[in-house]
């Protein structure tokens, strides 16, 4: 399907498809996608600028209720054909903005997104960031969880699940893959072939650019699909649809997909590495001679980001689950440091090909359970921050970090333990966020809470089920 280009476009392709129903969508303040649908009379070229209202205070971190009225305004150059739904819908992303001020809102993502790819184009360093992000997630058969007063527990199957292999099936037919080996496996082992296929297919129709997909390393349905590099608010539009895409298809396979970054005790946990590049007038500003064909300018983005890095992790990390898989072992990107070659460095220079076009980093932290608006931009607003001051990010860690000894590892930082620690480090480091007025004091006050108070706080005061295996006897 071509993109649109204006409000007459979109409105032509209404009539041209038959579309019975209009869906608007934008994205809550912690990062899950939110929408209510219209039939098509209400749309014409003036909503694209006046906007459609609604009730914003039930919004996860959006209004109080006595300030509760929203306006949504259409994008048209995000507009497609749901592939789901049973009458012709078409979908379009949504900026927020205030009725009152007709300003775009501050805590809406995408706004933030908007406000960094202007602001870097305002500093002069660049006009594009790029980037690349590479989810994974778990695809499960069956999922059961609870917690009351009196007890709590999850459940989590999968038929490729390699505790499975004396079930009775009826029959078993055996070929699931062993724990930490499920990485590239053909069929029957790969189990999921087929579906991965027509989520990325899926996507290809919806605009998304897919590079590759595969399963990944853990037993239990773990897999990956990789998107072509974007532009900032495209890569965020981007990533709301392939959640989407990924999650409906495999629910109409009967089956239920998750993007939390440890739901597996003992195996590989979940991440989204991110590739970052920026660009001026049709030039790689990353390509140079230096350290594995950098310029200057990247490794000082490096060092930004390394020096931010515990402040970043509130964005990028921003689950109790995270810190779960943020340890060390399990390739875990633990190490603040950067290198060519070791995956458990913080920083990666991807060494696939020496064009200057395909020059760039990888910020190996980051997992799926983020707000993509939000951990992109925090990271693009890092990586100006060390080109403006220059941040030296000292020399590549190119050993084997695991077999160093004691006291040089010592010297190594490592990545905020929790939750708690990455949102206390972004309380005091987070001046580089507010430049530009990208991120404001509100926005920044208004996560940190949000994310203390319903997440950080609601799990120190739960039981865990293995204090009862450590504790009960005592």
């Amino acid at each position: 399907m071509s993109k649109c280009k204006s409000p007459k476009e979109v409105l032509e392709l209404i009539k041209k498809e038959e579309v019975k129903v209009v869906d608007l969508r934008f994205m809550d303040f912690p990062g899950l996608w939110q929408h209510f649908s219209v039939p098509i009379r209400e749309i014409n070229e003036d909503v694209f600028e006046e906007g459609l209202g609604f009730d914003g205070s039930s919004i996860r971190g959006w209004q109080a209720i006595n300030e509760s009225d929203m306006i949504v305004k259409p994008v048209p150059e995000t507009a497609f054909i749901d592939p789901f739904f049973e009458a012709k819908t078409l979908v379009m992303i949504c900026n927020i903005c205030d009725p009152t001020t007709g300003q775009d809102y501050s805590r809406d993502p995408r706004n933030i997104a908007r406000k960094a790819e202007k602001y870097l184009i305002n500093t002069g360093i660049g006009d594009t960031a790029f980037f690349g992000p590479e989810a994974e997630f778990f695809i499960f058969d069956d999922v059961r969880f609870d917690q009351s007063h009196n007890f709590g527990y999850y459940y989590l199957d999968s038929v490729e699940g390699r505790w499975n292999t004396g079930r009775e099936e009826s029959p078993n037919l055996a070929y699931k893959p062993r724990f930490k080996e499920g990485y590239f496996p053909v069929p029957p082992t790969d189990s999921q072939q087929d579906m991965r296929s027509e989520m990325m297919l899926l996507l290809e129709d919806m605009g998304v650019e897919i590079e590759c997909q595969h399963h990944e390393v853990a037993t239990g349905g773990q897999a990956e699909i990789d998107m072509r590099f974007s532009p900032l608010v495209e890569m965020g539009d981007k990533l709301l649809k392939y959640k989407y895409v990924i999650k409906n298809t495999a629910r109409k396979h009967n089956k239920s997909v998750t993007f939390m970054p440890k739901p597996l005790f003992n195996d590989n946990g979940t991440g989204m590495h991110v590739h970052l590049s920026i660009w001026r007038e049709g030039r790689n500003l990353f390509a140079g001679d230096g350290y594995s064909g950098l310029s200057q300018e990247c490794m000082y983005a490096i060092g930004g980001i390394l020096r931010h890095a515990p402040a970043l992790l509130a964005f990028t990390n921003p689950t109790t689950n995270s810190y779960k898989r943020l340890v060390p072992g399990f390739e875990a990107p633990v190490n603040l440091a950067y290198s060519s070659r070791n995956r458990s460095a913080a920083v990666r220079i991807p060494m696939y090909s020496n064009s200057p076009k395909s020059k760039r980093f990888e910020f190996r932290c980051p997992d799926p359970s983020c707000n993509g608006y939000l951990a992109m931009s925090a990271m693009l607003m890092a990586a100006i921050d060390g080109i403006q001051n220059k941040i030296d990010p000292g020399q590549p860690l190119d050993k084997d970090i695991y077999d160093l000894p004691p006291e040089e590892l010592a010297q190594v930082d490592k990545t905020p333990g929790s939750l708690r620690d990455a949102l206390l480090a972004l309380q005091n480091d987070h001046q580089f966020l507010l430049k530009g007025d990208v991120f404001t004091e509100d926005v920044i006050e208004t996560w940190i809470w949000y994310k203390m108070k319903n997440e950080v706080e609601a799990i120190d005061l739960r039981p865990h089920p293995w204090e009862f295996a450590l504790y009960y006897d005592i």
